[in-house]
Parts: C-alpha cells; structure tokens; sequence
C-alpha cells in the first residue's frame, strides 16, 4: 500500500515511518514535517493494521520500502509508533535493509499491553483490531517471538507517562501512557530510553518526541536534558 510520497534525493538518509494500529499516515505528519526540515528523505507508509498480522503487513509494506531505500545513497531509518514499532523489527528481522540505520519506537508494547491480554478474546475487540490486535500481548507464541528475534541495530525507544484514558489505566501497571506500561516498552538491546510527559495517542505529536526522535536518529542518543528519565540498554 502506498503512504504520504516519499521526498528522496540520493545524497540524503531516508525514514520510514510506519504509524500505530487503528491509525493512518495522517498521525506522523508533524513528525514527518520535522523530519524533513532537518534533511530527512520520509516515506510514511500506510498499511491495512486491522485487517491482517504483522507478517502479512510486513510482506505489504516490502515493495514501497524496497523502492524508496533504493532511491536514496544514506542510511534508512524507521521511526514506528505503538505497534509500527514491532512492524518495524518484524519487517527488519526479514528484509533488512543493506544500509540499515537507526530505530526509534514510540509507546511500542516491546513485551506486550496487558490491555490486549483483557480483551483479546473480548468479540468487539476481535473484531475491531483484527489479527494484529491479537499480536499485541504479553503472552505471544513460539510464532511470534520467532518474527520479532533480538535486535542487533541501534533503537531507541520513547515511552509516555500519561493517561487520558482512566478505564484502561487500571488494567496497566504504573507508569503507562493509557495503552502500554513504561517497563513494557523497554528491549533487550536498545540503545538508549526516555520518558517523555505524553499520552499514547499523541506521543508521536508530542514536541519533546518528535525532537528526541530527530537526536536519536542524529546522533544514536536522545537529549538527556530534555527528558523525565533516561535509560541506556
């Protein structure tokens, strides 16, 4: 499926963004704007997030990303919200790019949201978010974690604080951003976290992510002086 046009010249390094579930390429406009006022090629890749699992995805989203790393010389990035994040390692552990850059996750459930552990097998939920939603757990089969194996690039991950959702709060253990624990963002391997004061939804509009984003993507590490708390992995 085709995202917002990619903007590439060969000298430059490219993004890719892949938004959350239930979302569109709408969300990562501000951070795609950003992005290429500091330089960046961007292709902001919509998928199907509710209709198929994130291997059926990641086969989707093979032929932009192939096409746009091909038109740039730079490294290719990813920047993946919620569950584009684990889009991202899915499509990475599978196609990985020859000049494979740096990974930033924003409120990505690393090790599951104990909200889809409530309700996956709840029929509006089913229904609603589809295969994927089902992939968004903390329990995952051998299947799954085989499609998201250890990381061996540089990702930083972003991780919120804030709820505008009580109802879902309580089903998270503190801090969460409504949808994802802060400890279940966290990965094995990253390279670098941060806490910023945001919500779920609006982590990737979120002026302190969209920042840390571009420094990671920069120079491998956020900003330490623009964060609520910073851990290296």
């Amino acid at each position: 499926m085709s995202g917002w046009p990619a903007s590439a010249n060969a000298k430059q390094d490219g993004v890719v963004l892949l938004h959350g579930i239930s979302r569109t390429t709408r969300s990562f406009r501000k951070m795609q704007t950003a992005l290429e006022g500091c330089g960046f090629a961007t292709l902001n890749q919509a998928y199907a997030s509710r209709r198929k699992a994130l291997e059926a995805l990641a086969e989707d989203i093979h032929p932009a990303i192939q096409r746009f790393a091909d038109g740039v010389d730079g490294s290719v990035h990813f920047v993946g919200h919620s569950m584009g994040g684990l889009l991202a390692r899915v499509y990475i552990a599978r196609y990985r790019p020859k000049r494979l850059g740096r990974v930033v996750m924003l409120g990505t459930p690393n090790s599951g949201s104990e909200i889809a552990d409530r309700l996956r097998h709840f029929r509006p939920y089913r229904a609603f978010f589809g295969p994927a939603g089902q992939q968004l757990g903390t329990q995952r089969s051998a299947v799954d974690d085989a499609m998201l194996p250890p990381v061996n690039y540089p990702v930083g991950i972003i991780a919120g604080n804030r709820s505008i959702d009580p109802v879902a709060g309580t089903m998270l253990p503190k801090p969460h951003d409504g949808r994802v624990s802060v400890a279940n963002t966290k990965l094995e391997g990253m390279a670098d976290h941060v806490v910023v004061a945001a919500s779920h939804p609006w982590l990737v509009r979120n002026a302190i992510a969209v920042a840390q984003t571009i420094a990671f993507l920069q120079g491998g590490m956020f900003n330490p002086s623009a964060v609520i708390t910073r851990e290296g992995g």
